[in-house]
């Protein structure tokens, strides 16, 4: 049976077949293709399927984040599906599952990679999302720091003084300062390549989200992710469904005047951290 007929359809990747990725999809994927790379083959199948179960018309491509040439090959196969109207990054890795190096190469390098990939193939009028975190607001770079950040070719991250010098010294530390420099590396792409393309592109920046991701922190970090969830005004965590409705928002044309930017969507726990009713670490 043919579902959809239509053809040169608009294009939604997807770099991350996770939890917020997958339900940020689903809030625009109706009449569009829907292209999910991933390094999991069984992610692959198991989205693809239940997509493709939905209606929905569904392309996977295995993609390694920190190969720069696979993420490449991604955004080239998206343009040849069709004009590449949502992009969604949201590979990466957590601080109790790997090093500081492999923290700093998936979330910082490797989304810098993708934010210059898809920022050449990008239609008209698209937009883009990188899922960042709160802990972007959590470690404050210096400002010469950061200017040397915004001012510096993706390959060249890794070797600046401060990534050296500072990221390095442990996986929170390096999760933190990733996940700031996805704001920045939004922040320039907005202003540059990404304008070039007349599309715009924004992050969100999610507090505590159960995901099944979510579990190894629990797992590692229980008591302190507890304070912090008790720390907010929200006093609860927050869903995977809630983060989409932000995305959808930030992607689709209500938020035409919006690129550049973070959204924080914590609960209220930087609040907390910057009125001093909380302290992390406690």
């Amino acid at each position: 049976m043919i579902f959809d007929r239509n053809e040169r359809k608009e294009v939604i990747a997807l770099l991350g077949a996770g939890a917020m990725g997958c339900a940020i999809v689903r809030r625009i994927a109706a009449g569009r293709t829907v292209l999910f790379g991933d390094i999991s083959e069984a992610a692959l199948e198991r989205m693809s399927d239940e997509f493709a179960r939905g209606g929905y018309d569904v392309e996977t491509v295995v993609v390694d984040a920190l190969d720069t040439r696979s993420v490449r090959a991604f955004a080239a196969r998206a343009a040849e599906l069709g004009p590449v109207k949502y992009f969604i990054d949201t590979a990466g890795a957590s601080p109790h599952q790997t090093t500081p190096e492999h923290i700093l190469a998936l979330d910082m390098v490797a989304t810098g990679h993708a934010i210059d990939a898809f920022g050449k193939v990008m239609a008209e009028g698209g937009a883009g999302l990188v899922i960042s975190s709160q802990t972007g607001y959590m470690y404050p770079i210096p400002y010469d720091a950061e200017q040397q950040i915004i001012a510096a070719a993706t390959d060249e991250l890794m070797d600046l003084p401060f990534i050296q010098e500072t990221a390095m010294k442990d996986s929170g530390l390096a999760y933190m300062i990733a996940k700031r420099v996805n704001h920045l590396q939004v922040l320039r792409a907005a202003a540059t390549t990404w304008r070039e393309r007349r599309a715009r592109i924004n992050t969100i920046s999610p507090g505590v989200i159960v995901t099944p991701l979510a579990y190894d922190e629990f797992a590692a970090a229980g008591e302190g992710y507890q304070r912090m969830i008790d720390a907010g005004a929200a006093q609860r965590v927050g869903t995977p469904d809630e983060i989409a409705e932000a995305g959808a928002f930030l992607l689709g044309d209500h938020a035409g005047f919006i690129t550049g930017t973070d959204l924080l969507i914590d609960g209220g726990t930087i609040a907390a951290i910057r009125a001093g009713c909380y302290t992390l670490g406690e």
